[in-house]
């Protein structure tokens, strides 16, 4: 039989990347199939976006991730967008259907299922209170939406961003989620079941960081979520801890929305566990 020395390409187009860890995560995973696959993560300026799209057709790409600034330009460059990614209004994930290019959504997802799996809450019926109203705010609130949760708030320094986020998406999920404007430090209702932290506070390179949040009123039980992954221990999660409440790591995000991806693009089921233990190494070397 001759040998077939080609391998199936993926990527990540976005700026910057250097230090976006999903590489090593679906490498770790194409490794364990024994799949001769590559992820290449690539710098991609606004301004030649267009560019990189073309040249994920004319290379044949299995499929790329987008990361800032790249979710929501994209899509106008793309053949088809996944329902729930229009509603969300961004992509993260592009998959290859012949010679059709797909725009998907799995931040939202990969939430949603760390949820599930890892923190073993279902939001159905849950009271979330979601921090933020950027891109990772709306996947998060457009699923937890489609999930059932009984109310949704979304709290945001911006009141016009969080107010057009919120009319927008309650439009188009028809379900009830609000808007409160965020001054100075937040008190976390008592009746909420569910705390998103979705903006970026905390992360890598400032980790000491914390969302200016209080804790203190949050029932016991109350599920405590941060989308930031580096450091998978953020302060807030620190603080959580130490209230006895239960939390769930950015990593557990990350993960899940890879593991959607590499579904997409391979039809293949990857390990969960080695694509954590991959970046589980990769972030605390």
């Amino acid at each position: 039989m001759a040998a077939n020395f080609k391998a199936e390409l993926t990527a990540c187009f976005g700026q910057p990347v250097a230090e976006n860890p999903t590489g090593v995560m679906q490498e770790a995973a194409f490794a364990a199939l024994g799949l001769n696959w590559r992820y290449l993560t690539v710098e991609v300026p606004p301004a030649r976006l267009r560019e990189a799209v073309a040249g994920a057709r004319a290379f044949g790409l299995r499929g790329f991730n987008c990361t800032i600034p790249h979710k929501v330009a994209v899509m106008e460059h793309l053949d088809e967008i996944a329902a729930d990614a229009a509603v969300i209004g961004a992509v993260n994930t592009v998959r290859r259907d012949g010679d059709r290019l797909i725009g998907e959504n799995t931040d939202g997802k990969g939430f949603l299922r760390g949820v599930r799996v890892d923190a073993g809450v279902d939001p159905k019926g849950q009271r979330a209170v979601v921090l933020g109203a950027g891109g990772a705010s709306r996947a998060i609130v457009t699923e937890l939406a489609l999930a059932g949760a009984a109310d949704i708030l979304v709290v945001n320094r911006s009141a016009r961003r969080g107010e057009d986020m919120v009319a927008d998406l309650a439009a188009k999920t028809r379900a009830p989620i609000r808007f409160e404007l965020w001054r100075g430090v937040f008190r976390v209702p008592a009746d909420a079941d569910l705390l998103v932290n979705a903006t970026s506070i905390g992360l890598y390179p400032d980790v000491d960081a914390m969302p200016p949040v209080d804790l203190s009123s949050a029932r016991p039980g109350m599920l405590v979520s941060d989308a930031v992954f580096n450091p998978p221990e953020t302060r807030l999660l620190a603080a959580a801890r130490a209230l006895g409440l239960p939390v769930l790591d950015g990593l557990s995000m990350l993960v899940y929305q890879g593991v959607i991806g590499f579904q997409l693009w391979t039809g293949q089921e990857p390990s969960v566990e080695v694509m954590k233990e991959a970046l589980r190494k990769a972030l605390l070397e």
